[in-house]
């Protein structure tokens, strides 16, 4: 049985929801983060849409190239990205030799949030090859001969924050949502 003070709580608790609704609904549509996007027509002609969502690791598709003369190294490295739940592709020699460098990461508009959660992993002390006209959704590790060993997800946490969001590349528009 209701009696009066429970139906004016219940009514209560009701315009509260629907004022919380209201207002999210009006920050929603009054959200200006997807203003560049080709969905708004702000994009500009000619522009490659681009990802700068931040994926989880386990929808990350990577290729490990070794530009070192250790033997082995594109699968042991390899093998410790696919043990932190990235999608190994492929793991060779890589035919460029990396010298003075940690990492070279390549990757097209499709994958430059993996990019940027991929850099973390080296400390952001990689080198990046954006390529505009690439259209996969993979991104390409060259390990240089001054790599030692991956970030722990500790340092990979604070990388990421150090670093900030990712920015949209010259001839890039960020794709909404």
């Amino acid at each position: 049985m209701l009696t009066f003070a429970r139906v004016r709580a219940l009514a209560i608790v009701a315009v509260l929801v629907i004022g919380a609704l209201i207002t999210v609904y009006m920050a929603m549509s009054r959200d200006t983060t997807g203003a560049a996007s080709p969905q708004g027509g702000r994009c500009p002609a000619g522009s490659v849409v681009a990802n700068l969502a931040l994926p989880d690791v386990r929808d990350v598709k990577i290729n490990i190239y070794n530009g070192t003369e250790q033997a082995g190294l594109a699968t042991q490295v390899a093998e410790n990205f696919a043990n932190r739940d990235f999608q190994v592709i492929e793991s060779a020699d890589s035919e460029n030799a990396i010298e003075d460098e940690v990492a070279v990461l390549r990757f097209g508009p499709q994958t430059i949030g993996a990019a940027h959660v991929l850099q973390a992993y080296f400390l952001n002390d990689v080198r990046n090859e954006f390529d505009i006209e690439r259209e996969d959704d993979v991104v390409d590790v060259l390990i240089g001969a001054d790599f030692r060993q991956l970030a722990t997800e500790t340092e990979v946490r604070q990388s990421i924050a150090a670093s900030g969001n990712p920015i949209a590349p010259p001839g890039t528009c960020p794709r909404a949502g």
